[in-house]
């Protein structure tokens, strides 16, 4: 009887958890019932060179020399709540895609951002990427990363100070994202207007001590 009630309590635990980890995740609210807006900005040549995930020859293919490009725009809540899927989505609209091709280099993901991302915003998808572009113009990005000839080895830190002297106004706004030892994004934190914002406590740093940066190709 003992052994059954502490099985039920883990039961009882474990969707707890669960639970919680789905509303950090993804949850769905009203188009536009958000707080804040997060600016990825992927650094192409960390993406380029992971294992079995489609590449786009747009983003990766020979002699492209993309630094960072736009991953997303994305809704958030100041819980650590991540906004998804909220309305349904049409399909992206052909002169809409081929203007966003300049700041997303994959039809795919322009599609996938507003399915996912962009009907959380409460825009159309017209007003939404011409959001994504203009929060993309709000941000230098440090001449240093422009053109990176040779691989460069910094600290997470190190990467978020070059990126504060180029946008004094974002000083408190930036986070950086890691993988496997690799820069993988940079991001900032936008009131819905755009303005800085500094980032909340859910919007984690990167751990590592010392990152990667690959070079362009």
């Amino acid at each position: 009887m003992r052994f059954l009630s502490c099985v039920v309590s883990l039961v009882v635990m474990l969707a707890v958890a669960s639970g919680q980890g789905r509303r950090g995740g993804g949850e769905r609210v009203a188009p536009g019932e958000f707080d804040y807006y997060l600016l990825a900005l992927s650094w192409a040549p960390d993406f380029c060179d992971r294992p079995n995930v489609q590449h786009d020859p747009r983003e990766c293919g020979p002699g492209r020399r993309l630094g960072f490009v736009v991953h997303g725009l994305w809704p958030q809540l100041d819980d650590g709540g991540h906004p998804s899927q909220c309305a349904p989505a049409r399909p992206v609209a052909h002169e809409i895609v081929q203007r966003a091709l300049l700041l997303i280099p994959s039809e795919g993901l322009i599609q996938h951002e507003w399915r996912d991302h962009g009907t959380c915003s409460g825009l159309s998808s017209a007003a939404y990427f011409d959001t994504v572009r203009r929060a993309y113009e709000a941000v230098v990005i440090p001449s240093e990363f422009r053109q990176l000839e040779h691989r460069v080895e910094a600290s997470p830190r190190e990467i978020e100070m070059k990126f504060a002297a180029a946008n004094p106004r974002f000083r408190d706004s930036l986070r950086v994202a890691c993988s496997g030892g690799e820069l993988s994004e940079v991001r900032v934190c936008m009131g819905k207007d755009l303005a800085p914002r500094a980032c909340g406590p859910h919007d984690t740093r990167c751990p590592a001590r010392t990152i990667a940066m690959l070079p362009v190709k």
